[in-house]
């Protein structure tokens, strides 16, 4: 039976999917959020990246559907379209074409205002939990010893501080997370950080979709290689539009015009893009953002950490926003708590770090080590690293004539199976197989 109080500091994606996970371990659930939340799928000021392209991976859609089950079902009835990875996308993967093939790996086109309110919807809706918003969290309350978090410090934005006390405090602040400062204020040991400087600078921006956009698929992605370190990504939305992303890496920036959105995208591998941009109609201005450095606080190996507060999602780990795996690692972890909570409550903090860090260490290293490939990114580059990127270019390779590797390298980037998948002997043996002579 659920019992108790818990407080969750940032109602955005990850925050959402942890209260979700919390309401079968207490009975009170607050989420607190700075932002006055709309009543409609909208951006805000909260979530600067919400005008861009969002990906929901295949494993996030199944970890959303386990947590809220029906939702596919729900953003189907809103018109969200499904999307076969394999088959209903142009795929070019340093500049070579994937076969395309029908597959299980199913995504769903949807933009992150909408994704965002039907969660925040489903969840308001779950018994006990509240929703505080246009409110900023100042701090935290602890014993005495400050072994232990017992609550939070409210400041609302028209009205008078206050204070909410909680079995358990969860940071899902994100990117502006305050757990480094408040865990110092009490004299705590900061958590290591790993940090690897990118540079990215996207664009998004949505136009009406045309039946002929595509050659008549749902998506094209096309990705930054060294030398060339731009990308593109077209992506199927509700309301019959597609939502166009360009990103540069190190300097590279996309331009905001017309014109030179297309002469970017002309550049690019996926002819598609730059005759979309060419066709389509825009139905909004472009939206442009910067992400300097991927961050992953390493809390698993703190010795202290304080009872009775946890920190979650883009607050643990933010990922370059180019492989699209927040959101899936966030529901990853929302799944983690609800199975270390219906266990026991004992040492969660410790237990949930070290789980979390093993939940990470697949797409970090995906995202990491593809990074790595551009020699202007600096970080150790191990001879399994230089080896990998070797492999996988000549997987790209053969991916041209045999789908089996194509479907291979789509469940791991999709999060379905782990990167060493790609190393196993079938895929191995294929690759070796179909690589053309060039790339051998």
């Amino acid at each position: 039976m659920a019992t108790g109080s818990a407080v969750v500091i940032g109602a955005s994606m990850g925050g959402l999917l942890t209260a979700r996970a919390l309401t079968e371990a207490y009975e009170r659930v607050t989420l607190v959020d700075r932002d006055l939340l709309p009543e409609r799928a909208d951006s805000r000021r909260g979530v600067p990246q919400g005008r861009q392209l969002h990906v929901l991976l295949t494993r996030g859609r199944q970890a959303f559907e386990e947590l809220l089950p029906g939702i596919s079902a729900e953003l189907a009835a809103r018109g969200v379209p499904t999307v076969d990875l394999h088959e209903q996308v142009h795929w070019y993967n340093n500049g070579h074409r994937m076969r395309r093939a029908p597959s299980p790996l199913f995504a769903l086109g949807v933009s992150r205002p909408l994704l965002e309110q039907v969660v925040r919807e489903r969840v308001a809706a779950l018994p006990g939990v509240r929703i505080v918003s246009d409110c900023e969290v100042a701090g935290l309350t602890t014993t005495v010893d400050r072994r232990r978090v017992t609550g939070v410090r409210l400041h609302p934005r028209d009205g008078e501080p206050t204070t909410v006390a909680a079995d358990l405090v969860v940071d899902a602040g994100g990117r502006g997370t305050r757990s480094p400062v408040w865990l110092a204020e009490l004299g705590y040991r900061p958590a290591p950080e790993e940090r690897v400087k990118v540079g990215v600078t996207y664009l998004t921006r949505t136009y009406r979709r045309e039946p002929h956009h595509l050659e008549g698929l749902l998506g094209a992605l096309t990705n930054a290689v060294p030398g060339r370190p731009r990308g593109g990504i077209v992506a199927v939305q509700e309301q019959g539009r597609f939502a166009v992303a360009l990103s540069g890496m190190l300097g590279e920036e996309p331009p905001a015009d017309d014109e030179g959105m297309t002469a970017f995208a002309e550049t690019l591998a996926a002819p598609q893009i730059a005759e979309l941009l060419r066709t389509a109609q825009p139905e909004g201005p472009p939206a442009t953002m910067k992400f300097p450095a991927s961050v992953r606080r390493r809390y698993e190996r703190l010795r202290r950490f304080p009872a009775g507060y946890l920190v979650v999602a883009d607050a643990v780990c933010s990922f370059n926003p180019v492989y699209g795996q927040g959101m899936t690692v966030a529901a990853l972890e929302a799944l983690l708590l609800r199975r270390l909570l219906r266990r026991s409550p004992d040492r969660l903090a410790r237990r949930f770090f070290r789980g979390a860090a093993r939940l990470i260490d697949g797409p970090w290293s995906i995202a990491v080590g593809t990074d790595l490939r551009f020699p202007e990114v600096p970080g150790r580059r191990s001879p399994r690293v230089r080896l990998v990127n070797a492999y996988v270019g000549r997987l790209h390779a053969a991916a041209t004539r045999d789908p089996a590797l194509g479907a291979a390298f789509l469940r791991v980037v999709n999060l379905v199976d782990p990167p060493t998948r790609l190393l196993s002997p079938p895929v191995l043996l294929r690759v070796l197989r179909g690589a053309p002579a060039s790339a051998r």
